[in-house]
């Protein structure tokens, strides 16, 4: 079964799933962007947490309490060692793959992502979408025939219409070569 991908507007850290998704730097800190949002709706116990198992590589990912939000936990998906690093379009691959295989080994069922890289990363909004995409797409194959996975539904959060059209442009492009 392919895992269902909802697109929406708004704001990840009022969302009830089980997990979201922090686009993290390696070392934990949560100073800007979607992390300081998250930060700041879940409490500093998120980036406590987070900065005690740094250091955190790209390609790696960790999880957290979610603190006072209505999620399970926080995944951090590093897509810069530093904070404020312009990153490569590979990074945000990495860092959503790593999310989408922490968030399955911990039995989530849903899972949210902000755009990652979109902010700080310097990766364009429909670069990110398609790179973020194609990559759950590719999990979802991945994991097609396995009884191992647990996520059946991706939420990509957007805070603006650029980044939300572009979402819904990417999938329904991919959703036409998918299984």
């Amino acid at each position: 079964m392919t895992i269902r991908i909802i697109v929406t507007k708004g704001d990840i850290t009022t969302l009830g799933c089980d997990a979201i998704v922090n686009p993290a730097n390696g070392g934990g800190s949560m100073g800007g962007g979607a992390a300081l949002a998250i930060k700041r709706a879940g409490g500093d116990i998120i980036e406590k947490e987070a900065m005690e198992k740094a250091p955190i590589n790209v390609g790696g990912a960790v999880s957290t309490t979610a603190g006072s939000l209505p999620s399970g936990f926080v995944i951090h998906a590093p897509t810069m060692r530093s904070p404020a690093e312009k990153i490569p379009e590979e990074n945000v691959e990495k860092a959503t793959y790593a999310a989408l295989h922490l968030g399955n080994r911990l039995g989530a069922k849903s899972i949210a992502f902000p755009g990652m890289g979109t902010g700080v990363g310097g990766v364009g909004k429909g670069e990110a979408a398609e790179t973020m995409i194609r990559t759950i797409r590719r999990f979802s194959a991945d994991y097609e025939n396995a009884k191992t996975r647990s996520i059946e539904k991706v939420i990509l959060v957007a805070l603006d219409d650029e980044l939300f059209k572009e979402f819904l442009k990417w999938t329904q492009k991919t959703s036409q070569g998918a299984r």
